[in-house]
């Protein structure tokens, strides 16, 4: 069974190390908008996601124009 959700990357249940991400609420918001970018042609998965937030954080910081160095020290 397939199904999909519409939901704010704010609202998203991460898990294991994405659970630990330190993006405030608004850049959350801007983020949204590059995955729409990112995803268009594949719904992304929830595994896709929290991957992304826990492997790829420095592609996040770039995509929504963070110093990456500046969001570690967070």
């Amino acid at each position: 069974m397939q199904y999909t959700s519409d939901l704010q990357l704010a609202d998203f249940n991460f898990w294991s190390g994405a659970k630990q991400h330190k993006f405030t609420y608004a850049e959350l918001g801007e983020l949204d908008d590059c995955m729409s970018d990112l995803y268009q042609t594949k719904i992304p998965t929830e595994t896709d996601i929290n991957d992304l937030f826990w492997f790829e954080l420095e592609f996040l910081c770039e995509c929504i124009g963070l110093d990456f160095e500046q969001y570690e020290n967070r």
